[in-house]
């Protein structure tokens, strides 16, 4: 008698399997599509300040930054040995950095004397 339950059984417990199998597929090529699309941080550039809708991520991993000038004079954004072109006002570039290590890292606006007047910040990974 209990062999035929298991018998019965049997199917069940196959399907079970397969759709745990398949859920954990699901979910690891989800966790991969979030990881590889990375962080979006937007970039307000202005006389003579940032604007970052955030200054940090929680972890190490690839992060973009859409800069836009929204000041009246040129201005460009270099942060980890990377930058954007020279931005006239209402002009837009992104910038993909990808970041392996946790750390401070700092970022700027390059043109003669922007950085001093306080064009310049810290970007921090933890």
């Amino acid at each position: 008698m209990s062999r035929r339950i298991a018998l019965k059984a049997l199917p069940v417990l196959v399907c079970a399997s397969l759709l745990s199998v398949a859920g954990s597929s699901i979910a690891a090529a989800g966790v991969r599509a979030h990881s590889a699309a990375g962080t979006k941080v937007t970039v307000k550039a202005s006389e003579y300040k940032f604007v970052l809708s955030s200054t940090s991520v929680s972890k190490p991993g690839t992060v973009t930054f859409s800069v836009k000038n929204v000041g009246h004079i040129q201005h460009d954004f270099k942060i980890d040995g990377k930058k954007t072109a020279l931005l006239s006002p209402g002009k837009s570039a992104t910038l993909t950095v990808k970041f392996t290590k946790a750390g401070s890292y700092p970022y700027m606006c390059t043109v003669s004397g922007h950085a001093a007047l306080g064009m310049k910040g810290t970007f921090k990974v933890k």
